[in-house]
């Protein structure tokens, strides 16, 4: 199971889901498209400069007017923008609405604010980032929240979502004879009081001195609503505290609602990536369930406070959802902000350790959304978490339990005690312990190189920072003091040799190895299989790709890519392998598109025998016969029921009669349906849905059934079972796959903390396995750890090794 990269700290597109503030009047009926004029809801005025050069105003911003005799709702609705002179590639922004507009009454909408300007708008009815032109552009009053598409003015006329639109400057999109001019940094464009349509801009609105007013009547500098605001004394905190916005579960009392002058200090600042700064009250309440942190989001604006900044900052609290199954992290957007001083004493952070985190992971809800049950932080890991989520915590001494990876994050464990494997993980053996003191951790010090830790190393020293939320992973810590990496010296295991009368079969998971990577990569995992694996006699590998990998141009062969990775072997130090395999039909078989993953049988044929037997392909399944010279396959290599719905979009098993020292072994290499759509262990739906577990276990009952006919043909048949089933030993996958006893799964004869072969979110665990038929009494079997655990890794997965001795398994 390879991991597709993205997360909270570089999410490339920003979706705010947000919860709204409906509106208490009537509905009316929704008008024709502006080619009619409006005699309810209009655009009143349109000002691009905020911020700018020589403005006053800090922002941009669009006003709405009701020149009709009843409230209309605007529930559903949104402002859109449209550059004045719009190329092939342009697109309409976006601000959703929601509330009212009374009748005769105004509604502001706040957008983008610029570094100038000396005085804020008042509280906005709804807010937006869109950054408008100051001197063209077109705006758009929308029935619906679905970006526009037309790009000229007849288009837009014809567009019967649109209710107003407003061209200024030099616009292209405007309504009537041409659009209104005068726009500026300090000058906005705007209708008369009566708010009159002709459906003309250049007739119905001016250029003037922009005035703004929101649904409350007020002005700039008049007083800042139900937004918090608490007086008109810019350097003075509203109303509302961040506990307040936190609240006591797991979504904001205020969601969709402008806050404003929220007090708090700067702790952190990202300024890569989704940027952006935390702040938090040095005054917090006394509830433990209401976090005195939050996220200020700046998207792509480089953020100016810096950490020790005293702020007041006023904005829209919005619920950002990382990915559609995780928690939401609660967020201030679209703000502003004032420094009221510099350099102050940080809050004291919250200490994470094996008393402070509770031993309980995350509550439950039937498989439904945990947001609104109430915070029980001295119960629950996951809920003390939330319940800082946003605030300045701290861990000391505290052992790695994920590699560091090349997004610069790394797991540890605060819970020294908990679960460890012999080599310093973080053992995950049952659905029930998910070990609780895992947290990931990233840095914000981009000036120093973030540590290359293994597995088993220490992060010594005190690391602190805001506790954070991402998609994998769930909770982690922005690091502004990152602790000191300890090298505690993990090496790669090394398996013993085989002895001459021992049949040596390993698996392998190469992760989309194919002809176009650099040779680096393919003399590692060369390496890996020579002096690792100790040149095992068979070696069954997933993950190997067609010769031009992700290119989708009908190729399927995989010579080139095992001529070289053989060659590489062979230049370890290991024997000249030979390779068996059935390519598969042109992108039927999943992975990565375009290419064409299958598994290949390598041999070291001066050890070990392949019985070709010819008719197998990639549609055409194979079977057993039992014949008065024993049991064989009707074709090998062959595919087991490759046509089965099991199998849809996903690699089939390949199977293999081999002959070592005069005995037949059968060998089935597997590559399960990954995890790919399963809920994760920290997201907002409990107990998690396991949705792909579906087709991995009909797959398991597939090879099941197989190995039953091979048993019941001949009980003494030799079969080894593996390869990267992307399931748990204690699974209903291994469990079917082993109904009847027909198979032992060898992970299970291992010492408990030695059970891993793949490292996910700082837990250790099982997806690769070696199985072997009653028949196999006597082996030794090996996981080797050489990848998992490592930063610097050939692959995300460990192979592993059974040496079977074949003449005494009688």
């Amino acid at each position: 199971m390879s991991r597709t990269a993205g997360s909270r700290t570089r999410r490339s597109v920003n979706t705010l889901i947000s919860v709204g503030v409906a509106g208490a009047f009537a509905i009316v009926s929704l008008p024709a498209a502006y080619a009619t004029p409006s005699a309810a809801v209009v655009i009143s005025e349109v000002y691009g400069g905020g911020g700018n050069s020589g403005a006053t105003l800090t922002r941009d911003f669009v006003e709405l007017g009701n020149a009709g005799s009843a409230a209309y709702d605007l529930g559903g609705y949104s402002v859109q923008y449209l550059p004045g002179s719009p190329s092939s590639s342009s697109t309409w922004q976006v601000t959703a609405l929601s509330g009212s507009v009374a009748p005769g009454g105004r509604f502001l909408v706040a957008e983008a604010a610029g570094s100038g300007g000396t005085t804020a708008l008042p509280t906005a009815d709804a807010t937006g980032s869109i950054a408008m032109s100051a001197t063209s552009g077109t705006l758009a009053l929308v029935s619906g929240t679905t970006a526009l598409t037309c790009k000229t003015a007849a288009d837009c006329a014809a567009d019967g979502r649109i209710v107003d639109l407003v061209g200024y400057g030099t616009a292209v999109v405007r309504e009537g004879s041409g659009p209104v001019t005068g726009a500026s940094n300090t000058a906005s464009v705007a209708r008369g009081a009566s708010l009159a349509d002709t459906d003309d801009n250049a007739v119905d609105l001016t250029a003037g001195t922009p005035s703004p007013v929101n649904s409350a009547g007020q002005t700039p500098g008049s007083g800042e609503g139900d937004g918090g605001g608490g007086g008109d004394d810019p350097t003075q905190p509203g109303t509302v505290r961040i506990h307040d916005i936190q609240g006591t579960t797991r979504l904001s009392p205020l969601a969709g609602q402008t806050v404003t002058r929220v007090p708090g200090i700067v702790t952190g600042v990202r300024a890569s990536g989704s940027k952006g700064y935390w702040i938090q009250d040095p005054a917090a309440d006394t509830d433990p369930r209401t976090s005195e942190g939050v996220f200020v989001y700046t998207g792509s604006v480089t953020p100016t406070v810096a950490v020790g900044d005293s702020v007041l900052v006023s904005g829209k609290v919005s619920e950002y959802y990382p990915s559609s199954t995780s928690q939401s992290v609660t967020e201030l957007t679209g703000a502003t902000a004032t420094v009221l001083s510099s350099g102050n004493a940080l809050p004291a952070a919250v200490t994470l350790d094996a008393t402070s985190v509770p031993s309980a992971y995350i509550p439950t809800a039937g498989g439904g959304s945990i947001e609104s049950l109430a915070l029980e932080p001295a119960v629950y890991a996951q809920d003390f978490y939330e319940a800082n989520e946003g605030m300045r915590v701290a861990f000391s001494d505290a052992r790695v339990v994920g590699a560091a990876n090349s997004y610069g994050e790394m797991w540890v464990t605060v819970k020294p005690d908990e679960n460890p494997t012999v080599r310093g993980g973080a053992l995950y053996s049952s659905y029930d312990r998910p070990n609780t003191g895992r947290i990931e951790v990233m840095s914000l010090d981009s000036g120093t190189a973030y540590p290359a830790a293994d597995v088993g190393d220490e992060l010594s020293g005190t690391t602190t920072g805001p506790l954070d939320y991402s998609t994998y992973g769930g909770y982690n810590v922005q690091a502004t003091q990152l602790g000191t990496r300890v090298d505690h010296g993990l090496k790669q295991e090394v398996t013993r040799r085989q002895k001459g009368d021992e049949l040596a079969v390993a698996t392998y998971n190469v992760e989309n190895l194919d002809a176009l990577d650099d040779q680096t990569k393919f003399d590692r995992l060369a390496q890996g299989v020579a002096v690792n694996l100790s040149s095992p006699d068979i070696v069954a590998l997933e993950e190997i790709q067609d010769d031009n990998g992700a290119t989708d141009d009908g190729t399927v062969t995989s010579e080139a890519t095992l001529t070289r990775f053989t060659d590489a072997i062979r230049a370890a130090g290991g024997p000249r392998y030979r390779w068996r395999y059935i390519a598969p039909v042109n992108d039927q078989d999943g992975g990565e598109p375009g290419g064409n993953i299958r598994q290949v049988f390598l041999f070291n044929p001066k050890r070990v025998s392949f019985t070709d037997r010819a008719g197998g392909d990639a549609t055409t399944g194979t079977s057993v016969v039992k014949s008065r010279k024993g049991v064989h396959l009707t074709y090998s290599p062959g595919r087991i029921d490759p046509t089965s719905d099991a199998w849809s979009s996903s690699r089939k098993p390949l199977v293999g009669e081999f002959v070592f020292h005069g005995e037949s072994v059968f060998v089935i290499a597997n590559h399960f349906t990954s995890k790919g759509g399963d809920q994760p262990l920290h997201g907002r739906y409990q107990p998690p849905a396991r949705s792909s577990e579906t087709q991995r276990q009909a797959q398991a009952a597939e090879v099941n059934t197989f190995v039953k006919s091979l048993l019941a043909a001949d009980k003494n048949a030799k079969a080894v079972v593996l390869g990267d089933l992307n399931d748990y030993e204690f699974s209903q996958t291994v469990s079917t796959l082993t109904e009847g006893k027909v198979l032992t799964p060898l992970i299970t004869t291992l010492p408990a903390a030695e059970r891993y072969t793949y490292v996910y979110d700082g837990n250790s665990q099982t997806l690769d396995h070696i199985l072997t038929s009653p028949a196999v009494t006597r082996f030794d079997y090996d996981v080797v750890h050489l990848n998992a655990e490592f930063a610097d890794q050939a692959s995300d997965h460990d192979p592993q090794i059974v040496r079977i001795d074949v003449n005494r398994c009688r």
